[in-house]
């Protein structure tokens, strides 16, 4: 089986279990060298524990993979950078960081606490942000220093966040975030030879398992396996020409999910007792909000 990513070094963040574990898997089995970042918390982040990671870790250095194990915060800004380092410090460079890691603390907005709000903005968000701030700084020092560099940020959206899904006002504001920041990064780091895309998977994991009834049928169709080779295709130095990107994954959907454009438009009203007129006009031909599904809600 041809390589994609023969040598190069990768962190794959949350890949204890679930989708980030089957990341870390192919990635390894592609040839690259893995760091498996895991804090080992819980489905919501409370508690903490090494053991699965140092699990991944140890499952692929058995078939004769590279990888180490990390526990990182990777919310935790200097943990995350910590984490930079120890790629660089146990692998020589440093190609690829797929944030991965999440949770969930569901809740309808009139019932959602402060800290439920909080946590999952904190953990997705800024857990995107810290990893990737400190790659992207020891990416461009490379550039700049005029070395070359291929290098590949990929990062975790979900349709929550791109359609929305009712329940899930902070976890689908974090997605819809980190959508917005893939765009934003994806222009100021092309310069510097780094693609930055997201990912919304699909899949049957242990965030996922009790959102509704899955059949074994189901869960067989959700693996989180079969989102893995889009991530490791995104990894590979294939993929230096596609940026900014969302893709929708699963094992029934490989799609390209398109941003927000303008729709109908009006010439700008002074009188705001002019404003539904408008407003009515424009709405006649408006494009409705996409479902779940990707499509237009009738």
């Amino acid at each position: 089986m041809a390589q994609l990513c023969e040598g190069r070094v990768a962190i794959v963040t949350g890949a204890a279990r679930g989708i980030g574990r089957e990341y870390a898997l192919m990635l390894a089995e592609h040839g690259a060298k893995v760091v498996v970042n895991d804090f080992g918390g819980a489905r919501d982040g409370t508690g903490g524990d090494p053991g699965p990671a140092d699990e991944v870790a140890e499952e692929i250095r058995k078939a004769g993979g590279e990888a180490v194990a990390n526990g990182a915060d990777v919310s935790d800004f200097a943990q995350a950078k910590a984490m930079i380092d120890q790629a660089v410090d146990t692998f020589g460079k440093l190609d690829v960081v797929i944030n991965n890691a999440g949770i969930l603390r569901d809740r309808m907005l009139v019932n959602m606490t402060e800290e439920e709000w909080d946590a999952v903005i904190r953990v997705h968000l800024k857990g995107t942000f810290a990893p990737a701030h400190h790659a992207a700084a020891y990416w461009r020092d490379r550039s700049k220093a005029g070395e070359p560099v291929d290098a590949r940020l990929i990062n975790t959206s979900s349709v929550s966040g791109i359609y929305g899904n009712p329940g899930q006002t902070n976890y689908g504001a974090a997605k819809a975030g980190i959508g917005a920041f893939t765009i934003i990064a994806a222009r100021e780091l092309r310069r510097y030879g780094i693609t930055v895309n997201a990912i919304a998977p699909g899949a049957f994991t242990r965030l996922t398992s009790d959102l509704r009834e899955f059949s074994e049928e189901d869960q067989e169709r959700s693996s989180p396996r079969h989102v893995a080779p889009i991530a490791v295709w995104l990894a590979s130095e294939e993929s230096k020409d596609v940026t900014g990107r969302m893709f929708e994954s699963s094992g029934s959907t490989l799609a390209i999910a398109e941003g927000w454009h303008r729709g109908p438009s009006h010439e700008p009203v002074k009188d705001p007792t002019q404003m539904g007129a408008a407003v009515a006009e424009m709405m006649k031909t408006a494009r409705k909000n996409a479902g779940m599904d990707g499509k237009d809600l009738d």
